[in-house]
């Protein structure tokens, strides 16, 4: 059955044109236009565009994943490599990948595209999707003929970033949910059980052990003030994510992240493999190496680093190495900087990059597996212990109970 898309779409003379078309589905109304000589825009069903509006989740359905884009980014290469023209090809991605809101921005770019602007220029006006690091790897490929070759290693950088994010998640997800269940453990015994014992004890009369006190008080506080403790939680958090968006409060707590035993060894080894990884991107893909660094500054995820970084940019500007100025950085292990410093003598800095970025991603998977296999015991302790230890609290009357009776 035929039904009404309402469509917009550039003319040959790059003026928007919004119209209604009627047909079996979106993409015979795609096939319409491009014959009609038209570059797409946006296509959307008549009736059922405002209950997908409605049905729109602000913030998750516009999401466009890492992994999406690597997926874009090596067909995207493959037909370039095959003799297809960048239209066509954009074209083509639009209509068959499953990420809408990326099937939008590809539609977008590729009427930019048909218009006169570069690739780099088009894909530069979406930061959201494609960041600055993706621009400046297509404007060097551009530049060097060398574009199908960018996308793939594009293709093969994004992978391994959503490959490293997900071992890192999966490691946190044991903990982060062990915790939540020894908190509404907490929660639950200091609001339904304490209380039951709490009457019992009081018609008993005489003093009860320090730990049943303390336990008890905290009920009563639980109980009583629930609401003002939740609201107190509310405000902190709500006050220190505010915080940390600040330049001076991002500056103290990823300084601090990196001095929490265990753990900011494993951020400080992640921010060095993303370091090392943007760089030997950028500078195989022909960026200048000033460029580079700004670039990669904005990647690696911890102001100290970042800090380090543009330090490091200055005084390369200023005719310097790049070992020198690394070396007096402690952010940067001494490996690191020989490393580079036998790279810059040999000419393949890109290349030992590419072996420090592996060194510490297999740093970073040791360091994660070992996190994994010592937590989950930890947990079972703090979880057995802490419902164990209110248990404890609770039952010490009773071992001296005769003396609780008058």
């Amino acid at each position: 059955m035929a039904s009404n898309y309402a469509y917009k779409v550039r003319d040959r003379d790059g003026q928007i044109v919004e119209g209604v078309i009627q047909a079996e589905n979106q993409t015979l109304v795609a096939n319409r236009l491009r014959e009609m000589g038209f570059a797409l825009i946006a296509i959307e069903e008549e009736g059922n565009s405002a209950l997908k509006k409605d049905l729109k989740i602000p913030g998750f359905s516009d999401r466009v994943k890492l992994k999406d884009i690597s997926i874009f980014s090596r067909q995207f290469a493959t037909m370039i490599n095959s003799g297809l023209s960048l239209l066509r090809a954009l074209n083509i991605l639009a209509d068959q990948t499953e990420s809408a809101p990326l099937a939008e921005v590809i539609r977008q770019v590729a009427a930019d595209v048909e218009t006169g602007n570069s690739l780099s220029d088009a894909i530069g006006k979406h930061p959201k999707i494609f960041d600055r690091l993706y621009v400046a790897m297509v404007r060097a490929g551009e530049t060097g003929g060398v574009l199908d070759l960018v996308l793939l290693q594009l293709a093969q950088t994004i992978e391994k970033q959503v490959e490293l994010r997900g071992r890192i998640k999966s490691a946190m997800t044991y903990p982060v949910a062990v915790m939540v269940l020894v908190i509404l453990i907490i929660t639950g015994m200091l609001i339904f059980v304490v209380p039951m014992f709490e009457s019992m004890y009081s018609s008993l009369g005489g003093t009860l052990p320090l730990p049943t006190r303390l336990l008890i008080g905290a009920s009563n506080i639980i109980k009583n003030w629930i609401l003002l403790v939740i609201g107190i939680i509310a405000v902190s958090t709500f006050v220190f994510r505010r915080w940390i968006r600040t330049e001076s409060g991002r500056a103290a707590w990823d300084a601090f992240k990196l001095k929490v035993p265990v753990f900011g060894g494993l951020i400080h080894k992640t921010s060095i493999t993303r370091f090392s990884r943007t760089m030997e991107a950028l500078l195989r893909a022909g960026v200048p190496i000033l460029e580079a660094l700004e670039i990669t500054s904005g990647t690696v995820g911890n102001d100290v680093v970042e800090r380090a970084v543009r330090d490091i940019q200055r005084r390369v500007k200023g005719g310097e190495s790049l070992a020198a100025p690394m070396a007096d950085h402690d952010v940067f292990p001494p490996m690191v900087t020989q490393m580079l410093a036998v790279g810059e003598e040999t000419g393949a800095v890109d290349t030992m990059l590419e072996r420090v970025g592996a060194f510490y991603e297999q740093e970073v998977e040791a360091t994660v597996d070992a996190l994994t296999s010592l937590l989950e015991p930890m947990l079972i302790v703090v979880l057995g212990g802490t419902v164990g230890g209110m248990v404890v609290a609770l039952y010490m009357p009773m071992f001296n109970i005769v003396n609780l009776i008058q």
